[in-house]
């Protein structure tokens, strides 16, 4: 594409004959080799743009639209929807299947080496067996995060940054689903206490994002034409449906799945999106529930199995009028383990986040083969640990009772039961309780905390949960792909467990032991994601009771406001450390004291609507701004004051003294920067503005790098501000007439859209909507166009494709509004205009909160500006 617009760029913007001057040589970076480098370093994150651009080429398409296309238009959309959530369940189905086989061919080995060994001596055989199989699994596992690292983790804070409004580069191409959906399994089956749901929302996410494009950049081979969804905003939306999808197959929780998508997922929220969601949940659940259910009993369509996790069913023993599930007195047990699970949530957010921070300052530096060796070292200390506690640490409990003690009279139940539990070392019908925790899948662990009564002894418990605890903390990070929900849950579980014993045991408390280990298991879930509506509804859908609402609701808050009081969730955690520009809910109070103008970019780089291809050249080129407000200059817009009428000239006077100018806004902002407490913004107006005089010879590029930060003056960039000129002079009025996009104006560049000096603006060739979103989403850069195809002299015409309707704001809007404005609308760009049409400065990205001490040592937060290359307003 790049090739054919570069031939039309030179057939219609380029004379063979034409003989540029040094100047436009060195503009169009032909001087010196070295210009071929990029000039200003590409950011790794950038804002979408889910602003619609309004401009011609998008009217003439809705211009076309009638009912019956709109009816199209929509009906392929929820057909997307629905193909979204069957992927996404047949998904989640293929990691089960192979997770699933390679975990019991894995079981069944060891634990027949075991049980023969037990007997021969020969155990350093069957642990160097163990050790082997799940040291293969995880190299796999590892390698393929090589291959794409973003695939590493749960993916959950990379969704939740896209959903937000953060594109985050490679988060949702083929080649990360691919390496995520098996590199996951190899992990789950390779023995790390990783979950295998939390990378289904990742991937269900991506199912979203690649399924409507119908193309590939990782293959370039799977492209087809197909003109719909171009844009950032549709493709959020599918992606908002698809994170929903693979809540949904995960846990069998529709509508938790989207009240994730909503409460966790998006800072904005498309209203029309909701019922799409639902259905592209239900699509997945049942898809799923339909293929498990059929390959697991052979009964096609009995939808037995709703997700990946089954919690199963919690109820008494028929006959015993003695047994509730809980009762009013067990809610103050619930509060306080939800306390606790708050405390140890945070606890374990914390050394997490150390062990990120020193991952990221001595693994991720060095070479790649290092994350390799660190996830076969915690493989292996984790295998170690698992023998050694199963062999060495465990009781031998009676069989007999635990069959009988059972929460349920099926005989399929019994029969699950006999063939999960693990008699290593103990003989005459009796048990090993640790074996049979560690030496099961984590799901099946889970089951049996729910629903096995005295089955594991307190010792047991309370040895498994600190074992776990760490390990699961020190695995989270490592370059495997890996979910956090089901560790969380188990090292819950036992904790509940843990103090549903007790309480039986020592205080002879009639209680139900499987809902304080579903309890625990929500308190501490609940303290270290610090999740409340969204996971309330999903643990509900998963238990399939009701009733366990309040309390679950109940130990959710109270886990939540503990943890709230030491740290973040360890999402939140991991996106700040991964340097994220994420908008908080909310701004401070001390936001109301500050407007837009205070905190806006004082220094504007604009183009005019008509604008020379040397101009446009040298701002791409010296600038990472995303997009460019476009202006008319306002030299001459005094008016004088008509005599002998007094009204009229008073009310111009007033007009006059209340309408602020550019220059004297600048002023304003700079007077009040410095009253400000911060030393960072008492300095932001000392800083020189103008640029030096450049010394004769020296290279005109080099003379605009240095002053890519001064405003624009004009079409003609020898014309820069000197030293003396005034304030007015340097922030002359501007009349703003609308935005256009970086992406927008290299299109045209590489398109030839252009016209001749001597020519009208008619005769500029005009590009249709398809035409402008055709490279979506990746646009061609202007690094990438070739410059000597160029006619520096051509005049491009953008009026036709700027947005001429942007989102504005008054100089005196204040800090508050302007946040809810970014958070509730998802904008990027918010240029500042006065009463009088004329754009001040402009406020762009995402805004993050800096705080400052005052001298009465009471905190108070203020918004501070710095310019993060493309675009963002950062802390």
């Amino acid at each position: 594409m790049a090739c054919c617009g570069g031939c039309l760029c030179c057939h219609c913007c380029c004379n063979e004959g034409d003989i540029r001057t040094p100047e436009e040589l060195t503009i169009l970076g032909e001087t010196r080799e070295d210009d071929d480098d990029e000039i200003l370093p590409r950011k790794d994150y950038e804002s979408l743009d889910y602003d619609r651009c309004i401009n011609e080429p998008f009217l003439e398409v809705l211009e076309g639209l009638d009912n019956k296309k709109a009816r199209k238009y929509e009906a392929i959309k929820w057909i997307l929807v629905f193909a979204i959530g069957v992927s996404t369940g047949l998904t989640g189905l293929f990691v089960d299947f192979f997770v699933r086989l390679f975990t019991q061919l894995k079981f069944r080995l060891v634990g027949q080496s075991v049980e023969d060994c037990s007997e021969k001596g020969c155990l350093a055989l069957s642990l160097l067996e163990f050790l082997a199989l799940n040291m293969m699994f995880i190299f796999i596992s590892s390698v393929l995060v090589l291959i794409e690292p973003v695939a590493a983790g749960s993916g959950i804070p990379e969704i939740k940054s896209y959903l937000n409004g953060v594109k985050i580069p490679g988060i949702v191409r083929l080649r990360t689903f691919i390496c995520k959906v098996t590199g996951v399994l190899f992990a789950v089956a390779g023995g790390l206490f990783v979950g295998k749901e939390g990378p289904m929302i990742h991937s269900g996410a991506i199912v979203g994002a690649g399924l409507p494009q119908f193309q590939s950049i990782t293959f370039k081979k799977i492209r087809f034409h197909f003109p719909y969804f171009r844009s950032d905003r549709d493709k959020r939306d599918f992606v908002s449906a698809g994170a929903a999808a693979g809540v949904a197959a995960a846990f069998g929780a529709p509508i938790g799945g989207t009240l994730f998508s909503l409460e966790e997922g998006s800072s904005f929220w498309n209203q029309a999106l909701t019922w799409k969601v639902l259905f592209c949940s239900m699509s997945a659940t049942f898809t799923l529930n339909f293929f498990r259910s059929g390959i697991n009993f052979n009964k096609w369509g009995s939808f037995q199995l709703p997700g990946l996790l089954n919690f199963g069913e919690f109820k008494c023993t028929d006959g015993d009028k003695s047994c509730h599930l809980w009762t009013a007195v067990d809610l103050a047990f619930f509060v306080l383990m939800g306390v606790a699970g708050g405390l140890l949530g945070a606890l374990f957010n914390c050394i997490n986040k150390r062990l990120a921070k020193y991952r990221m300052r001595n693994v991720h530096p060095k070479a790649r083969f290092v994350r390799v060796l660190e996830s076969l070292l915690v493989c292996m200390v984790t295998t170690l640990v698992i023998f050694m506690a199963s062999v060495t640490l465990g009781e031998c409990r009676d069989l007999v009772s635990t069959i009988n003690n059972s929460t349920s009279t099926q005989g399929s139940v019994n029969e699950e039961v006999n063939s999960t539990i693990r008699r290593f070392f103990c003989y005459n019908n009796t048990y090993n309780d640790m074996a049979t925790l560690f030496f099961n899948p984590q799901e099946v662990a889970i089951h049996q905390l729910f629903h096995q009564n005295a089955t594991f002894s307190p010792v047991t418990l309370s040895l498994f949960f600190v074992l776990y605890f760490f390990l699961s903390c020190w695995t989270y990070g490592v370059s495997v792909p890996s979910g956090l929900f089901v560790p969380s849950l188990l090292c819950g579980a036992s904790l509940g467990r843990l103090v549903a014993n007790i309480l039986k045991i020592n205080f002879h408390m009639q209680i139900y032991s499987g809902t304080f280990a579903l309890i625990g298991a929500a308190a501490f879930l609940g303290g270290v994601v610090r999740m409340t509506i969204s996971l309330t509804v999903i643990l509900i859908e998963s238990t399939n009771e009701i009733t366990y609402g309040l309390p679950i609701m109940i130990t959710l808050m109270v886990a939540k406001w503990t943890g709230d009081f030491f740290n973040k969730g360890i999402y939140d955690i991991h996106i700040h450390l991964k340097g994220v520009p994420l908008l908080e809910w909310e701004t401070e109070v001390e936001m109301d004291k500050l407007t837009a103008s205070d905190i806006m970019e004082p220094n504007l780089t604009y183009v005019y609507p008509h604008t020379r291809i040397q101009s446009l050249v040298s701002i791409l080129r010296t600038t990472v701004y995303h997009a460019f407000p476009v202006v008319t200059e306002n030299r001459d817009n005094e008016k004088e004051f008509m005599k002998g009428n007094i009204l009229i000239s008073n009310n111009i006077k007033f007009k006059k003294a209340s309408v602020l100018t550019r220059a004297g806004e600048q002023r304003r902002r700079c007077q009040s920067m410095k009253s400000y407490p911060s030393s960072e913004l008492r300095h932001v107006c000392d800083e020189q503005v103008a640029v030096e005089p450049a010394e004769e010879g020296q290279d005109m590029l080099q003379q605009m790098l240095e002053r890519r930060h001064v405003p624009y003056p004009n079409l003609y960039p020898d014309q820069s501000p000197s030293e003396e000129w005034t304030m007015e002079e340097r922030f002359r009025p501007l009349t703003f007439h609308g935005l256009i996009l970086r992406s927008q104006l290299v299109n045209l560049l590489i398109r030839g859209v252009c016209y001749a000096e001597n020519q009208s603006s008619a005769s500029q060739p005009r590009l249709s909507h398809s035409e402008m979103t055709e490279d979506y989403p990746r646009f061609p850069d202007i690094h990438d166009l070739d410059l000597a195809l160029l006619n520096p002299r051509m005049i491009v015409d953008v009026t036709p494709y700027m947005n001429p309707c942007p989102n504005t704001v008054s100089p005196n809007t204040r800090v508050s509004q302007v946040f809810n404005l970014f958070r509730t609308m998802g904008l990027r760009h918010l240029p500042v205009v006065n009463a009088v049409g004329e754009v001040s400065l402009r406020l762009r990205g995402t805004f993050t909160l800096h705080c400052f001490q005052l001298k009465t040592e009471s905190t108070s937060c203020i918004l501070t500006v710095h310019l993060h290359n493309n675009g963002f307003l950062v802390a």
